[in-house]
C-alpha cells in the first residue's frame, strides 16, 4: 500500500521544495529528489522540480511509493570497516561490490556485509539500503560514510548537501593533461540518446569537479579529483567532457577498455563533522593493489 502525505504550505517560504520536505518529514533529501524524479510528488496535483520554490497555500502530495523488500541477509564479506562509534561507521567498499540492491541487481551487495558486521543501520532510506547515506560505483572502490540510526543519517546528508564535506578520490584517465589544476563546472543529466548514461546537459542538474595533477605519464595522467557535488557518475562524466575519460571506463571510456575490474576510480579521502560531537574528523586509505600495479607499469614505461 502507498504511502500519502500532504502538506499545506503556511507561509511563503520561497525554499526550495527538495530542501522544504526535508524540515517536514523524514525523508532524505536524495531520496525526495528520486520521488520528484519518478513525478511522485505534486504541487498543485502538479508534477514538480527539485529546484521548484516553495508558496504560501501550496498543496505538496508526497506518495511513497511500497518498496519491494529484496533478500537482505547478513553475509560476512570482511569488510574493512576503517572507523565505527554508536552513530557513524566509515568503510572502505571493495572495487566489484554495488552499494545496495536495485531492481536488476541479483548479487549480494555493500548492505548484506554492512548487516553482517554493524549491529545497528538507519532506516531513513528504506528496509533496501539501511544505513546508506551516499553511493559511489560498483567498480569505484574506497571510502563511504554510513549511518547507524536516523539523527546521525539526517546529519550527514545534510552536509552533503551543503558541501560541507570532503571529498577525495584518485583516476587515472586518458592523455596527458597540460594544466597542473583544473575546474570543471557543466550540468550532468540522462544522456539524451542513451538512459542508460549521464552526460553533459544543458538542462542537468549543477555539477562541479575540482581536479589538480598527480602524475604524468607517456599517454594518461594520474589525477585527484574533489567533488563540490555528487551527480551519479560525475566523475566519469565530467573527465570524458574535458576530453580525458578514465581508464577502464566500459560506459564512458573507449570501445576496448584496459583491464577486468572496471574504471580506476578510487574514493581516497572523506571528511566530516561527528553528527553528535560536532568534531571535524577525516579518513584516507589508499588505492588498491590492481590500482598500484597499473601505476608502476606507467612508471617503468611498460604498456598497459
Amino acid at each position: 500500500m502507498k504511502e500519502r502525505i500532504e502538506i499545506v504550505v503556511e507561509e511563503n517560504s520561497l525554499d526550495r521544495i527538495d530542501k522544504y520536505l526535508t524540515t517536514k518529514t523524514d525523508l532524505s533529501r536524495t531520496r525526495i529528489q528520486e520521488l520528484i524524479d519518478s513525478n511522485n510528488i505534486l504541487v498543485n496535483d502538479n508534477p514538480t522540480k527539485a529546484n521548484y520554490k516553495v508558496k504560501e497555500n501550496d498543496l505538496i502530495v508526497v506518495i511513497i511509493p511500497e518498496e519491494e523488500a529484496y533478500d537482505l541477509e547478513p553475509i560476512n564479506m570482511n569488510l574493512e570497516i576503517v572507523y565505527e562509534d554508536s552513530d557513524v561507521c566509515v568503510v572502505n567498499k571493495p572495487q566489484g561490490l554495488i552499494v545496495h540492491p536495485t531492481l536488476t541487481t541479483k548479487e549480494p551487495t555493500l548492505v548484506n556485509g554492512l548487516m553482517y558486521q554493524i549491529k545497528d543501520l538507519s532506516g531513513i532510506n528504506g528496509v533496501n539500503r539501511p544505513g546508506i547515506v551516499h553511493r559511489i560505483d560498483k567498480d569505484t572502490s574506497g571510502l563511504l560514510m554510513v549511518a547507524k540510526n536516523d539523527i546521525a543519517h539526517q546529519s550527514l546528508v545534510s552536509q552533503l548537501m551543503n558541501k560541507t564535506t570532503n571529498r577525495l578520490y584518485v583516476a587515472l584517465v586518458y592523455g596527458v593533461i597540460e594544466n597542473n589544476l583544473g575546474r570543471i563546472n557543466a550540468p550532468i543529466g540522462r544522456d539524451k540518446l542513451d538512459r542508460k548514461k549521464m552526460a553533459v546537459v544543458e538542462d542537468g542538474k549543477e555539477a562541479i569537479t575540482n581536479f589538480r595533477v598527480l602524475e604524468r605519464f607517456d599517454g594518461y595522467t594520474l589525477v585527484e579529483c574533489k567533488l563540490e557535488t555528487g551527480r551519479t557518475h560525475q566523475i566519469r562524466v565530467h573527465m570524458k567532457y574535458i576530453g580525458h575519460p578514465l581508464v577502464g571506463d566500459p560506459l564512458y571510456g573507449p570501445k576496448k577498455v584496459i583491464g577486468t575490474t572496471g574504471q580506476f576510480l578510487h574514493a581516497k579521502l572523506i571528511g566530516f563533522n561527528h553528527p553528535r560531537t560536532n568534531e571535524y574528523m577525516e579518513f584516507t586509505r589508499d588505492i588498491p593493489d590492481n590500482f598500484k600495479e597499473i601505476l608502476e607499469k606507467l612508471r617503468k614505461g611498460e604498456k598497459i
